[in-house]
């Protein structure tokens, strides 16, 4: 059976076949009304190209699918096509060779009727929510087995304004046979856009000739949000919201300054400590010298810089900062070129010469610290040395670098954690320059230092990150977190820059209730264990913390160490069950080594996660002892297949759970009433979801009817209302 979500305002889908919905994705479907003389029409989407001209606020899309029958027999129907909610049918073309006939547009409360017939009459929920959407139908003529038909569709909508940016969305759907490896989108005039960002995909931008050119990557398909900053400030600012009901919301915070200008950047003090003890020669050697060489090409002319090098000893190209001209970078280059790897590990050294001069007024100061081994001269306890950097830093900010397994990540996340920083590793089959390279290109031009939100007219709790990094041009910042409360009024943010305090603000709404933005829980959720699994290692496993963990990793599918390892039922998984020593932290001076630089590798990806394309990497698998058991994630939910039914591991046995028949009117009635049921029962033919205070199971020989009391009592009750 064909499955697939779409968001109210994305409005796109696919199902093609007869007796059932043949399992692609696309835009539009086929409803065959003439079958063939034998057998289920194999009519298959072979080709779909989706273009995006957005110019100011308007945006047109064409979308060219391409269908072939390759069945033995005739295959007549109606092609239908689910238009956004906001958006303006322009026309519709259906080729037959060389002529083309035109379709209808229908209102959205006839297509709403179209909808549920078809629900019904092929038992698949993913159509669902597309009730409410207007609806172009246009006549498909007969095609013949192994032939073509050719289908274009242009419509236009209006782009909301969310804060300083205009908002894009269109549902790329799950990749399937004929799907575009990418979406591509030109934006005309766009010298008033800033850096687009997408919490939903991976995307890369290109600038030219006055426009700008943005490709999404479909891998994961799903909705594709698109968010494109307004230069009307020095920070553009955005908020969405996901409110569930009956619990506190979520709210996505988007910080976004313009293009990196050297002009308008804030000074730089800028520290590169690199390791070149003995384990450093060959490969890792020569990819640090060609980071550090890169480094101090984006050095500008109001920065200052100093190179420090350690092994057994310390060596130093001055003895203080020296601004960046010509000829020290002159001599910059010629030290680093001289670097060879020999001798042992002085980090305490290393550190005390970081740390002997604090940054200028005005400047900020950024360490770079690169190593790839444990201390192996002079102090050697992670503890001392974290604490004896802490209480030298200064201003500092202090990014780490762990090149190999051999480092001990309790020292260089406590020195990140501490420094306002953040930490990098680097396998050992990874290539060093590239990512160093990608931590100093984010580094090059600071915005705002000392950011903090100083008011909002709902109270915020568990951000993510806890505290606001510093802002840098060119490079947005992503803030997530739950909100308690609902209203409207300004969000205000407060920064500094070359000593002057700035201070902007934006208008939100944070409602009580509102099924949009749903990919807002799972980026807060990914971010969130990733903070909590950091600071266990850093401060030990409490059960509060290894509870907060394990309950975030069953109810939104993230991996972590105390729920990759899932038992025969969900309600087996809890902190008495898990063994005593999945409870222990080890020792800071035993935090290396391979199993140690995964766990530190996984929490800093998961805290810095912007887009579901990086989450999706920590999704929760079946563990190798349990690799029969069928586990699936939707809707920020996780369900495991127990006894036929599809079951929330939110599930417990105190929550009372009514069963309704599938595709009844008490069916639909729940769909109308709790959207965010809909991406749920996709999971299957019969699956159970936890509510607040109540449960749904979704079953055959469950009601078809209730009456409007008890209706409303199972919403509020499932909302926790």
């Amino acid at each position: 059976m064909f499955r697939r979500t779409l968001a109210p305002a994305a409005g796109l889908a696919v199902a093609l076949g007869l007796a059932s919905i043949t399992p692609l994705r696309a835009q539009g479907w086929i409803e065959i009304e003439r079958p063939p003389d034998r057998g289920r029409t194999p009519v298959t989407r072979v080709a779909s190209h989706v273009s995006v001209t957005i110019d100011g606020r308007i945006a047109r899309v064409e979308v060219e699918e391409q269908f072939r029958n390759d069945g033995g027999g005739l295959a007549e129907g109606s092609y239908l096509y689910p238009l956004p909610g906001e958006a303006a049918f322009q026309n519709f073309s259906l080729w037959m060779g060389e002529r083309e006939v035109r379709g209808e547009v229908m209102p959205a409360d006839e297509a709403r009727g179209i909808y549920e017939a078809i629900v019904r009459r092929r038992r698949d929920p993913a159509l669902l929510t597309l009730a409410g959407h207007g609806l172009v139908r246009a006549q498909v003529f007969p095609i013949a087995p192994g032939e073509t038909r050719k289908v274009v569709l242009r419509y236009t909508q209006l782009l909301d304004r969310t804060g300083d940016a205009l908002r894009f969305r269109y549902a790329m759907g799950e990749r399937g046979p004929g799907d575009p490896e990418t979406l591509r989108v030109r934006v005309t005039h766009a010298a008033a856009i800033g850096t687009p960002y997408s919490p939903t995909h991976a995307i890369t931008t290109t600038r030219a000739d006055g426009g700008l050119a943005i490709a999404a990557q479909a891998a994961g398909g799903g909705d594709l949000e698109l968010l494109l900053p307004l230069r009307e400030h020095l920070v553009g600012t955005t908020v969405l919201t996901h409110a569930p009901g009956g619990e506190d919301g979520y709210f996505m915070l988007l910080l976004s300054p313009p293009p990196a200008t050297a002009a308008a950047a804030v000074p730089r003090d800028l520290t590169l400590v690199v390791d070149v003890s003995g384990s450093m020669s060959g490969d890792k050697l020569e990819q640090a010298r060609a980071a550090l060489l890169q480094a101090l090409g984006t050095l500008g002319t109001a920065d200052r810089f100093r190179l420090i090098a350690f092994s057994s000893a310390v060596r130093r190209l001055e003895p203080g900062f020296v601004a960046a001209t010509p000829e020290h970078l002159r001599d910059a280059r010629a030290f680093v070129n001289g670097l060879s790897a020999d001798g042992g590990t002085n980090i305490e050294g290393a550190l005390d010469a970081a740390f002997t001069e604090d940054p200028g007024e005005g400047r900020l100061g950024l360490v770079v610290f690169m190593t790839d081994g444990l201390p192996s001269i002079g102090e050697r306890s992670p503890e001392r040395l974290a604490d004896r950097a802490a209480a030298r830093r200064g201003g500092s900010r202090i990014f780490t670098v762990g090149i190999g397994h051999d480092v001990n990540t309790w020292l260089l996340d406590r020195l990140s954690s501490a420094g306002r920083g953040s930490a990098t590793y680097v396998a050992p089959e990874a290539n060093v320059e590239t990512a160093v390279g990608g931590l100093l290109s984010k580094l090059r031009y600071p915005a705002l230092v000392n950011l903090r939100l100083a008011s909002a007219p709902v109270r915020f709790s568990a951000p993510t990150p806890a505290a606001l990094p510093d802002l840098f041009y060119g490079e947005e910042l992503v803030l997530f977190g739950r909100y308690q409360g609902s209203g409207a009024g300004p969000v205000t943010l407060e920064g500094e820059r070359n000593g002057r305090h700035e201070r902007f603000t934006t208008e939100a709404r944070f409602p009580a209730s509102d099924a949009g933005n749903e990919f807002i829980p799972r980026l807060w959720a990914s971010r969130r264990v990733g903070d909590l699994t950091r600071e266990i290692r850093l401060e030990g496993a409490s059960p509060d913390l290894v509870s907060q963990v394990r309950d975030l990793g069953l109810r939104y599918g993230i991996l972590t160490e105390y729920t990759s390892y899932l038992v025969q039922e969900p309600a087996d998984v809890a902190v008495g069950a898990l063994r005593r020593d999945r409870l222990l932290t080890p020792a800071p001076e035993a935090q290396s080594g391979a199993a140690a630089f995964d766990a530190a590798s996984r929490s800093a990806a998961l805290s810095g996660a912007t887009n579901l394309a990086v989450a999706k990497a920590s999704e929760l698998s079946a563990p190798a002892g349990n690799r029969g058991r069928d586990q699936r994630r939707v809707g920020g939910r996780l369900f495991i297949l127990q006894r036929g039914v599809w079951t929330d591991a939110g599930q417990v046995d105190s929550l009372q759970t009514t069963t309704v028949a599938p595709f009844s009117p008490v069916y639909f009635a729940l769909v109308r009433a709790l959207p965010e049921l809909v991406p749920c029962l996709r999971v299957g033919d019969s699956v159970l979801v936890a509510g607040r205070r109540a449960s749904i199971r979704v079953a055959s020989g469950g009601v078809e009817r209730l009456d409007a009391g008890r209706l409303a009592a199972l919403i509020s009750g499932f909302r926790g209302t």
